[in-house]
């Protein structure tokens, strides 16, 4: 039921990144459910991770590696190996001994991801099985196999790329992610990969992702769950001939900072545009606003609301329902006065009630489309937010109520 959602576009190889596919059987026989993914010695990265206190031992494991050299990555759908303690964590750093002696590393060269199944025990022997496979399956062409490998209840791969030329040296950026439920990320998306050949020094590397993150996967929802598995990485394999990136200033940092901001924002939407069960794809846009907090606390607000979603769901412009919401956002001092709200281009509401010049029909148009834009203007500063959602459907109760089954 993907919205506006193809098949992956051209997915450009990194040089000094490959990705390797295999089948551990873990909630399917057959279905390749392992990927490994070789850095470049020498290549920096950079990690936003979920901050739900029950965050998974991968994720534990990730946030004390990352920073130091790291060369393989590797990740299992199936079971998300969260909420299993100390036990967890052995089974992870298991996981990742095994692949390091296979490769020839240190395990402490080796990040960890999990996605699935909460609460259940890693299958470390089926992973452990896979491994060998999945690295003589390494290649730098594998992004779309990888994309596809890392899926839960996706209905489709989510991959996206750029390139530009700086001094006559085209420097490439590409990367995949995968997530449909259990998606409000803090500091990241459900699982995410992006690689680029830059040579960008750690911290510079950092605070890019972080603000690349800021601008995409930390602006969308789909039912409110931050889950205990988000991770998105950025790692640059330096194999471009072009000076470092020490410092977040100058050309070739603006224009890497554009290409990973633009495939980490066409990620994120795609996400939403897979939502779980989802038939719409809803950006609710807040401008005016004081600062950005409110903004933001106003646009989840709007996209958070079941009643809005189920409204949007059913195709009723129930405009009641967002000005319900904006009201309990907790904007202080709110002037409901000065507030209008627009379907698309549609007012709805002026000044805190029905507008004059709205009728059923024009909501009722702008409701039946794929692609909605809600737009709130607070009238209270020059602060701007957006957030993209979708709406709440039979589905996606159904997906979530047979989950485990």
């Amino acid at each position: 039921m993907a919205v506006g959602l193809g098949p992956i576009s051209t997915l450009h190889l990194v040089p000094g990144f490959e990705l390797g596919i295999a089948s551990a059987g873990i909630k399917r026989p057959g279905r390749k459910d392992v990927v490994v993914m070789r850095c470049a010695e020498g290549s920096t990265v950079a990690g936003v991770f979920t901050t739900n206190a029950f965050c998974a031992a991968p994720v534990l494991l990730c946030k004390q590696r990352f920073l130091g050299p790291v060369r393989y990555l590797v990740t299992n759908t199936g079971n998300a190996n969260a909420g299993t303690g100390e036990p967890g964590l052995a089974n992870a750093s298991a996981v990742c001994a095994k692949l390091a002696e296979l490769a020839g590393v240190d395990e402490s060269q080796v990040l960890p991801y999990s996605t699935g199944v909460i609460g259940e025990p890693l299958p470390v022997a089926k992973i452990e099985a896979a491994l060998p496979a999945a690295l003589a399956a390494l290649g730098p062409d594998n992004w779309a196999e990888a994309a596809a490998g890392i899926m839960t209840t996706d209905t489709l791969p989510k991959g996206a790329s750029r390139q530009f030329v700086h001094d006559g040296v085209t420097v490439t950026v590409t990367g995949i992610s995968k997530g449909a439920g259990m998606i409000k990320p803090n500091m990241a998306t459900m699982l995410g990969y992006i690689a680029t050949d830059a040579k960008v020094a750690q911290g510079v590397l950092q605070d890019l992702l972080r603000d690349a993150a800021n601008k995409s996967f930390n602006r969308i929802t789909i039912d409110g769950d931050t889950s205990t598995n988000d991770s998105c990485t950025l790692v640059a394999t330096g194999q471009a001939a072009l000076p470092e990136i020490t410092q977040a200033s100058g050309a070739l940092f603006s224009a890497l900072k554009q290409a990973v901001i633009e495939v980490s924002m066409e990620l994120a939407q795609a996400i939403v545009r897979d939502g779980e069960g989802a038939t719409k794809f809803v950006t609710v846009q807040v401008n005016g606003g004081g600062t950005h907090q409110e903004c933001l606390d106003v646009g989840y607000a709007v996209a958070h609301s079941p009643l809005i979603k189920t409204a949007l769901f059913a195709s009723d412009p129930n405009w009641g329902r967002i000005l319900a919401a904006v009201g309990y956002a907790g904007v202080p001092n709110l002037d409901v006065s000065r507030i209008d709200v627009f379907l698309d281009e549609v007012c709805i509401a002026s000044r805190g009630c029905r507008a004059a010049s709205y009728t059923e029909d024009q909501g009722a148009r702008v409701m039946a489309q794929e692609e909605i834009t809600i737009r709130i203007e607070l009238g209270r500063g020059d602060c701007s937010e957006t957030i993209w959602t979708t709406d709440l459907s039979h589905e996606y109760v159904k997906i979530n109520a047979e989950y485990r089954t």
